[in-house]
């Protein structure tokens, strides 16, 4: 192969990467795990940054040098050293271990220093009052419910920009994971437990929440708008949402509980029973420490078929 035929090959090979990268960029839209819209999900988009960054030290070396081995030493350059009884180089050794564990160390700093940083259950600094809400899962919805002011919304998770959010969580069903990727973290939900996670919103604008565990029917329809607004038109949500007809109670609760709604709509209950979170939980927790001799009996009273659950021999703690 010629000069010229292979810088022809070069610049053949530059326009097609040029192309394809621009097909790929043109598809592109906002990444929102890389652009979050809290402090939470800022932490950790610059730890995905960082890491990804660490590990194109060891990448992009690679890749250049494959390229680079294929011109300089292919059969035909014959002004390439050529040394048949090379062994050992201590450079080479010091780079091959070097790089890597200093990666390694880097990398295990960051991930110690966040693990603590960013605890979810480790309640957020702020000057604004946090929110308290319970979120409630069944087999296709989200319950989000207020106790400071009394009321619950379906499907809609409204709160205002720049307070600090203290979720607590548990299950009315199967096991689920709620996830808000523009503000951070997601926590894993589940019956006769209780979890916690604590976000924040730091601009105003509406996110996409889902459930991220393959939880069987309903998981298709799992999603909600996480309304970001300001204090304002949060006092507003409010007023709007008192003057709902619907009360949450815990037969309200049963009957949401044993329906599979795809795509269920914002449903806003003006008033909610004060112990239903509790309910529920311990709802789960009896069938946990039931007595020796297991049996078989239906959440809440009478479900569908579908929807029955087993209790197993002996006490599970």
């Amino acid at each position: 192969m010629n000069s010229s035929t292979r810088k022809k090959g070069i610049r053949i090979l530059k326009g097609m990467l040029f192309l394809l990268t621009a097909a790929i960029l043109g598809g592109c839209k906002k990444m929102v795990v890389l652009e979050p819209s809290g402090p939470v999900g800022e932490h950790q988009a610059f730890l995905i940054k960082v890491a990804f960054l660490l590990m194109l030290i060891v990448v992009l070396p690679v890749f250049v040098m494959v390229i680079w081995f294929s011109i300089r030493y292919r059969s035909s350059n014959k002004k390439a050293t050529y040394k048949p009884k090379w062994t050992h180089s201590n450079a080479i050794e010091a780079v091959v271990w070097g790089v890597p564990v200093a990666i390694i160390i880097a990398l295990g700093y960051l991930t110690w220093d966040s693990t603590h940083k960013l605890n979810p259950y480790k309640p957020l600094e702020s000057e604004n009052k946090p929110l308290e809400i319970d979120v409630i899962s069944t087999d296709s919805d989200w319950l989000f419910v207020y106790p400071e002011y009394g009321v619950a919304s379906a499907n809609q998770l409204v709160f205002p920009v720049n307070t600090p959010l203290n979720f607590r969580l548990t299950s009315g069903s199967v096991m689920t994971s709620f996830f808000i990727p523009a503000l951070g973290s997601q926590m894993y939900v589940m019956a006769g437990m209780q979890t916690k996670l604590h976000l924040m919103a730091d601009e105003v604008g509406v996110f996409r929440g889902q459930n991220m565990e393959y939880s069987g029917n309903g998981y298709a329809g799992m999603h909600f708008k996480a309304i970001s607004t300001t204090s304002e038109g949060f006092e507003n949500w409010l007023k709007g949402v008192k003057e709902s007809p619907d009360t949450l109670t815990v037969d309200r609760f049963k009957e949401i509980n044993l329906m599979v709604n795809i795509n269920h709509p914002v449903t806003s209950f003006s008033s909610v029973d004060p112990n239903l979170f509790n309910t529920i939980m311990m709802e789960y927790m009896q069938w946990m420490h039931m007595p020796e001799h297991g049996e078989m009996e239906m959440k809440y009273g009478t479900e569908p078929e579908g929807h029955m659950h087993m209790h197993g021999h002996g006490t599970m703690h």
